[in-house]
């Protein structure tokens, strides 16, 4: 087999704990979700894409179980190492900056939320002129 730390295993297991979510295992996915994050990060380093999207993936997770802090702060190093990699412009950056707003809202600072979401919009604009 590919073995535990593979990275096409680590990017099945990043599925599996979004298919997990989905169908309502939620403390299973979330377990999953840490843990392939995890091991990405020894695997892959910090700042690889990969690793990124599974932190932002527990961003996801984690806001849907309510722990809003542990989200933004899940998003918000994610958000800085996505803008450091990828540019500001990039989708995965705006995806990012996003969830990132969401986290906010969730916390009562929607004026900083907006202020995320006033940015990201004008981005989008830009890209797709």
């Amino acid at each position: 087999g590919l073995g535990d730390d593979h990275p096409e295993t680590l990017s099945s297991a990043d599925g599996l704990a979004i298919s997990l979510f989905v169908s309502g295992d939620r403390e299973q996915a979330h377990r999953l979700a840490k843990d392939t994050l995890n091991r990405r990060r020894r695997v892959l380093g910090d700042d690889h894409p990969d690793t990124l999207s599974s932190a932002n993936h527990l961003a996801f997770i984690l806001r849907q179980l309510g722990d809003y802090e542990g989200a933004r702060r899940t998003d918000e190093d994610t958000l800085d190492r996505r803008r450091r990699i990828l540019g500001e412009n990039h989708h995965a950056t705006l995806e990012s900056a996003s969830s990132l707003a969401a986290d906010l809202n969730h916390l009562g600072e929607d004026r900083a939320a907006q202020v995320i979401l006033d940015d990201v919009a004008i981005r989008r604009r830009s890209i797709s002129e």
